[in-house]
This record gives C-alpha cells, structure tokens and sequence, in this order.
C-alpha cells in the first residue's frame, strides 16, 4: 500500500523534509530510490499543470516503489533552494515543475552531475537535464477546432497568463484549430500580463473580468491558458451560462463542482502526469541521460478531454483532424 507524503515549503528556514514511504511491488531495487519533485509557486491544488505533475509522482511511488519527496516554492528565491534541498536529501531524481526553473536548475544541475534532473516547459542544456517538452500548439488546434464546431454565435475567446512564447503556442493553436473549421470565426484574445509578471498565473478576478466581458458581448466558448487564473473564466462561464475549455488536466474532473462540470465544454490535455513518470522511470532503469524528450499527438502526450460528452458529437471530425496532424498534412502553427 502506498504512503504518500507532502513537504510544503512556506519558507527555507522552516523547511523539514520528509518522505513517503512506498510499499511497493516485488521489484525490490527501486525502494532505494529518491525522487524529488519541487513545485512553483501555486503547486498542488491549481487543478492543472502542478496537480497533474503530482499525479505522475503518486504513480511513480505506486507503481515502482520509488520514495517520492516533494517541495513547493513560496517566493521566488525557493526555487534554486528547494532543488538544493532535495538534491541534499539524498534524491537521485528530481523534477522541476515549470520554465521558471530554468535558470535555478542549470546551476544547480551542474553543481550536482551525479543526479537526474528533468524540467518541464524548458530547455536545460546539460547532460544530467532531460527538457520535457509539449506540443500546446497541436493539443490547443483540436480544443479550437472543437470550439468552431460548438459554436452558435461565431465568437470565442483565449486568455492567455504571461504573453510569452510558450503561452502565445496555445494561442496559435487554438486560433489555427477554430479557423480551420470556420475561417470566418471571431477570436478574441487577451493576456493577463507581460512576461515575468507572474501574478498572471493566479489572476482569477482579472480572467473572470475579461471573460465576462466578452460573454456579454457574444462570445460562447473562451479557452484560458493561464494556470489558477483559469478558475475565473469557469466561474464567468457559469454565471453567464456559456462555455468554458480547461488545460493542462481534465478539468471537469478536478473542478469536483457540478456547477463548473456544466460548462467546461473540454480541456486541452497536456500529460505533464506521463512526463514526470516517464523520468523517474527512467532514472529507476539505470538511464539519466539529458536530452529534450517532446509529448505530442503522436504519443499522446497532449490531446483532449471527452469527460462530460459535450464533444461526443465531433469526436470523428477531431480524430480525423488529429490523424492529419500527425501525418504532416496540417501543420500547427506555434506562433500566432
């Protein structure tokens, strides 16, 4: 039976790290190892990205027995410190959940070449670093897609958290994926902030302004790429009684609200979940070497949510629009 165990770091000097132990199945080796997993802030509990990356850890312990250790920045300087943590606590293994640890981990990776580290959404050039990469493009082309073919009214919506180049993807995609469906659709598109504004990601008042605003002027579906900010558009769709597309998880099923249950029409998948399993895996396995590893269509490392059956209707016309990306006959913009 599997134990699991949080750390949350509020701040460094309080910090007491401690693990979960993990039964595990009859593998034996991989008791012995240590996996570290240290969240931005915002972590366990957004209903997206850092619960979905705390999902492949809780499988990585279930499944392979590994010691799973945990750590949440609280400011921004935690970053750098929790990596160092968890590398001083004996991890042969360590996740950093979003590109603002780039530049922490490239430090802290070369102080420490003995440990594998992975990174999601960024490039960490070093031989210990494996970048995990997503397709957001290709994923957010089908929820677009599945946007166009909803629609009554011709307008839709994405709000995007920090106007940077790995948010402006979804955006691409999305806008690409409407359009393919109906050139003649309305997009309307608004960020929460500029980059390094990092209030962007948990913005929920700012989401819901912006997309109640647009409710009222005709808009039925918004797409929010923006981490906790996304909550707000949820919370507009339902008082407006429109629709609302969730990323990174399924988030009709980590709402847990039936209200917000009726108005996310689909979520982009971004399986952060296989990402961080996959990485540890591998560490278990003897292999810690670097390299960028991409998820896209073609593995199923990004997709769509049918939870709820509001695209069951389009589920042919998406998978055949899926098969063409894949086979290279559409090609997915990443920039807008």
């Amino acid at each position: 039976m599997r134990k699991n165990a949080r750390l949350l770091a509020a701040s460094i000097a309080a910090l007491s790290l401690f693990a979960a132990a993990c039964g595990g199945d009859d593998s034996g080796s991989s008791s012995e190892v240590i996996a570290g997993i240290a969240f931005d802030t915002g972590g366990r509990g957004d209903g997206t990205f850092n619960d979905s990356a705390a999902t492949g850890g809780e499988r990585a312990a279930s499944e392979l027995g590994v010691e799973i250790k945990e750590l949440e920045a609280a400011v921004d300087e935690d970053r750098k410190a929790n990596l160092e943590l968890l590398a001083g606590d004996g991890a042969q293994v360590i996740v950093g959940v979003g590109f603002m640890f780039t530049d922490p981990m490239t430090e802290v990776a070369a102080a420490n070449p003995d440990i594998h580290f992975g990174i999601v959404d960024s490039v960490v050039d070093a031989p210990n670093v494996s970048s995990l990469l997503f397709a957001a493009n290709q994923g957010s082309f089908l929820v677009g897609a599945a946007a166009a073919l909803k629609s009554e009214s011709g307008q839709i919506g994405f709000i995007g958290g920090q106007e940077i180049d790995l948010i402006k993807a979804f955006e691409a995609g999305y806008t690409a994926g409407a359009k393919y469906v109906n050139p003649d659709i309305v997009v309307n598109v608004k960020y929460l902030g500029p980059a390094g504004d990092n209030s962007a990601w948990g913005n929920v008042a700012g989401a819901k302004e912006i997309a109640a605003g647009w409710y009222a002027a005709g808009a039925d579906i918004i797409y929010t790429a923006a981490g906790g900010s996304g909550a707000g558009t949820i919370e507009a769709a339902i008082e407006a009684g429109k629709w609302a597309i969730g990323v990174d998880s399924d988030q009709y099923l980590t709402s847990g609200d039936e209200a917000a249950q009726a108005v996310i029409l689909t979520s982009m998948i971004k399986r952060v979940d296989v990402a961080v399993f996959e990485t540890i895996k591998a560490s278990v396995n003897g292999d810690k070497s670097g390299g960028i590893k991409m998820f896209d269509l073609s593995n199923d490392g990004v997709g769509y949510s049918t939870s709820g059956g509001y695209v069951d209707e389009f589920v042919d016309q998406l998978e055949e629009i899926k098969a063409k990306i894949v086979a290279g006959e559409i090609e997915v913009p990443s920039m807008p």
